[in-house]
């Protein structure tokens, strides 16, 4: 319960189907009732606004990663051995194995190659016209993220599927967790097998984490944890990303217009897809002594839910946050985390991203809406199921 009478409470579950799917205004709710709000659904204060997110998500030693960010104690408890699910020294022992493959310096050396392979998947994508704009945005990370972390060949069709399920498990102990059990455990199994008969790619970041476990850096059994680690998130929210880009741009023909007058907005304008659309919805921090957060009484071993995507339209942040415009300066967005935790992967979200606008805006003169688009339902992946689009060439 709350420790104080004064706490907004807010009883809609937020993780409902409905919500999961239309979750803004329930963000809307939450932020008009303040900045700290107690949901009796999930026993957890949630902070709804960017000011108490950030500053959260900076103070990494009184929220804490390390007993899990899950709304469920049995992820808490198989997340064990992961970056997500680590503090301090553990934590950044974890991510400088592989750390190098990350920099903007490596990322740099990538950019080449992940151009030319984002401009087939767009060519073969004009060339059939009306395509689902969900298929177009996995084709590329699909590509690209599993020969870095280095699963091999058999297995990959199964990885999009997986990569969901994990995000999905970390949500509350609900419904859509529990359908999500079954694939979560296939992933794990699958990670355990491809580290245990070494079928990871000659030098990729596999290959480094089992050499890593060789000369004693780490435990051999961590690095399945760890392989699924860097997996689903750069291929989910890179998806996300993408998608939403062609759904928003198919929805904004005016600021579509925008870009191809000016392709130098596109590193800003995806910040501003990330911040509108964020793909990541929400992940809770456990309370590791006694605190405030805007005046609120937290206790040590509570938890608070820092909600992304909400404080992603706070108008206490955002001048006219529920407008789409690519010419905003986002770059302070949330949606790939902030401080410590942030997404280790989101140069390469970045990346992959940017390099799918300059082919779309060297090739496609409209994008089009061909039918209503389905969202996706997942915990905390906030991301198209189906997005029917028509790519009129340019």
């Amino acid at each position: 319960m709350p420790q104080h009478d004064d706490v907004p409470v807010y009883r809609p579950d937020i993780y409902s189907p409905q919500a999961i799917l239309d979750p803004y205004p329930h963000y809307a709710n939450l932020r008009e009732l303040g900045p700290v709000v107690w949901l009796p659904h999930h026993d957890v204060h949630a902070l709804p606004r960017y000011a108490e997110c950030k500053a959260v998500l900076l103070d990494d030693k009184t929220f804490v990663s390390g007993d899990g960010v899950a709304l469920n104690a049995i992820a808490n408890r198989l997340s064990r051995g992961t970056t997500l699910n680590s503090d301090g020294e553990d934590h950044a022992r974890r991510r400088a194995l592989v750390a190098h493959r990350l920099t903007p310096r490596a990322l740099r050396a990538m950019r080449d190659v992940v151009d030319s392979q984002a401009a087939e998947i767009v060519d073969a994508a004009v060339a059939r016209r009306t395509v689902d704009g969900v298929e177009v945005a996995a084709a590329l990370p699909a590509a690209v993220v599993p020969d870095l972390v280095g699963w091999p060949a058999e297995g990959r069709e199964n990885l999009l599927r997986w990569g969901a399920a994990t995000f999905d498990i970390l949500g509350p102990l609900n419904g859509q967790a529990a359908r999500a059990v079954p694939a979560g455990l296939g992933m794990a199994r699958f990670a355990h097998s491809v580290a245990k008969r070494r079928k990871v790619l000659p030098g990729s970041m596999g290959d480094d984490l089992l050499r890593a476990a060789d000369e004693g850096k780490l435990s051999h059994a961590e690095c399945p944890a760890l392989m699924i680690d860097y997996l689903a998130p750069s291929l989910d929210t890179t998806l996300s990303a993408i998608a939403s880009a062609l759904h928003l741009f198919a929805t904004h023909p005016g600021q579509w217009q925008l870009l191809k007058d000016d392709p130098a907005l596109i590193p800003n304008a995806v910040n501003e897809i990330v911040r509108y659309e964020s793909p990541l919805r929400a992940f809770s921090r456990k309370v590791a002594r006694d605190t405030e957060v805007a005046g609120t009484v937290l206790m040590a071993g509570s938890r608070v839910l820092v909600l992304y995507a909400s404080a992603n339209r706070d108008a206490l942040a955002w001048d006219d946050p529920d407008t789409f415009d690519i010419r905003r300066d986002a770059a302070r967005q949330l949606g790939f985390g902030h401080g410590t935790h942030g997404c280790a992967g989101q140069g390469l979200a970045r990346l992959e991203t940017q390099a799918m606008l300059r082919a779309l805006v060297a090739r496609v003169d409209r994008i089009e809406p061909a039918g209503p688009p389905e969202w996706a339902p997942n915990n905390i992946i906030h991301r198209l199921g189906r997005l029917p689009i028509e790519l009129i060439p340019a």
